[in-house]
């Protein structure tokens, strides 16, 4: 590893309601991947560097993490965290400074590794590349064509733009799309060639609640037929809900690495929700220093000491003060980002 701090792995520095079920069945039919790979996405020491000598940047500082076929790896970070410098290079669309990067085994910069690994490679950019007059379902027949297969596994457009919900909307020119019906369009394309391994970026940036289930459901049924998925998002509640494992990158370094539940078990919390916003200057001092108010009347404690919470408990019962929630477990994905990032965006 190229970084300097320690690990859970830790590393050295839409639909509308009444759409139907997405036929996931169409990708869960598919090819399934090779089982001697077990890593679709290998990345070792990575470093992206923009400009050069005094004035260069360097966005990603000796990144290294592992994807696995059947898994859904998140990659997390504040803004300018080096996430998307990395995923452009695994998608064979930057060129790296120093490192390696193997996808499905194979270089995304040597050009004949490029060559082979574009039809088995799915990836979904946050935004544009579709002319705005072009109609959804004659995108997805144009991407459709460029896979030449004659076996029955080729792509029918009708069931792809079926399943992520835009049957209704198939001949709707793409400048007339909201938001989240143009991030469903671009998951579709990025389906197209029954990819062993998919990079999504904020697939779900701008999707109602009806639209997110679909998405999920189709992520899913992806992992089921053993696709490695590589999900960037900003949304930690959507990559909770559906992650297996998590990366955490912060200024050009991963600080931490392993699967969600890992992650997440690397701090313990307590919650605890009152009737009434507490006046923290009247808690003992004991139990005040380690009180972390969210907001009035919502507060944590983090890798609390034994007997904090039984404390805790009693003082608030002598001061007749209601409790709706006090509950220990895990952080949630929330919790750790922000203690690892300082509670940057």
């Amino acid at each position: 590893m190229h970084s300097t701090t320690t690990s859970v792995h830790e590393v050295d520095p839409v639909a509308p309601p009444d759409s139907p079920t997405p036929d996931v069945g169409a990708i869960r039919a598919s090819r399934i991947v090779s089982r001697s790979i077990e890593n679709v996405v290998e990345v070792d020491g990575l470093v992206v560097r923009y400009g050069r000598g005094d004035r260069g940047l360097t966005a990603v500082d000796g990144v290294s993490f592992t994807a696995r076929a059947g898994q859904v790896t998140a990659v997390l970070g504040p803004n300018g965290a080096g996430k998307t410098s990395t995923i452009e290079v695994c998608e064979g669309l930057r060129n790296r400074a120093a490192g390696s990067v193997r996808v499905l085994g194979l270089d995304p910069s040597e050009r004949s590794d490029r060559r082979n690994l574009r039809p088995r490679m799915g990836v979904m950019l946050q935004e544009g590349g579709v002319y705005p007059s072009a109609r959804p379902i004659d995108v997805v027949r144009q991407f459709c064509g460029l896979y030449h297969r004659s076996d029955s596994s080729a792509q029918d457009p009708r069931e792809l733009v079926e399943m992520v919900g835009l049957t209704d909307r198939q001949r709707t020119p793409w400048r007339r799309l909201s938001g989240g019906e143009k991030q469903r369009l671009s998951l579709a394309l990025a389906l197209v060639g029954r990819p062993d391994v998919v990079f999504l970026d904020e697939p779900t940036s701008g999707v109602d609640v009806n639209g997110r289930d679909t998405i999920r459901a189709i992520i899913r049924s992806l992992t089921d037929r053993g696709c490695g998925v590589v999900l960037a998002t900003h949304e930690l509640d959507e990559a909770e809900k559906v992650s297996d494992r998590v990366v955490i990158f912060d200024r050009g370094r991963v600080l931490v690495e392993g699967s969600l539940d890992d992650v997440r078990k690397a701090r313990q919390a307590v919650r605890l929700r009152t009737t009434k916003p507490l006046r923290l200057d009247d808690l003992p001092a004991n139990i005040a220093d380690w009180l972390v108010e969210v907001e009035p009347g919502h507060y944590t404690i983090e890798d609390a000491p034994q007997g904090l919470v039984a404390a805790l408990a009693v003082w608030l019962s002598e001061h007749g003060i209601d409790v709706i929630e006090l509950r220990a477990g895990l952080a949630s994905l929330e919790d750790v980002f922000k203690k690892l990032t300082g509670d940057r965006p």
